[in-house]
């Protein structure tokens, strides 16, 4: 009778991939989580911003908003830095799509740049 120790699959490569895909799943969490964050920080000051821009007169110019710009300049730099860690530990496919996360950022940012 063959013994069933030699013919078993490790678990090894599952467990792997598991752990892959709650990683990848908790990161992405992670990082909506902080865009929702600065959705609301950004509609706070928008709302805050739109009650003192009545009292301007039609030839003032409003000063240029930085905070967009530093919102998702600040978000951009953490999914890449999460993405350069991810990739150093081994995690090249999260960490791929981290870092493409962080150039869309990066361009989105660009586009609020005054």
């Amino acid at each position: 009778m063959p013994e069933l120790t030699d013919e078993q699959p490790s678990g090894g490569e599952a467990a792997g991939a598991l752990t892959a895909g709650c990683l990848l799943l908790l990161v992405l969490v992670a990082d909506v989580a902080a865009a929702l964050l600065v959705a609301i920080v950004l509609a706070a000051r928008g709302l805050g911003r739109r009650d003192s821009e009545s009292g301007q007169t039609a030839t003032s110019v409003p000063p240029p908003d930085w905070a967009p710009v530093l919102s998702f300049g600040a978000l951009a730099l953490t999914v890449g830095v999460t993405a350069v860690i991810l990739l150093r530990i081994g995690h090249h496919v999260i960490g791929a799509v981290q870092l493409t996360l962080c150039v869309f950022l990066a361009v989105h940012t660009l586009g609020y740049w005054p």
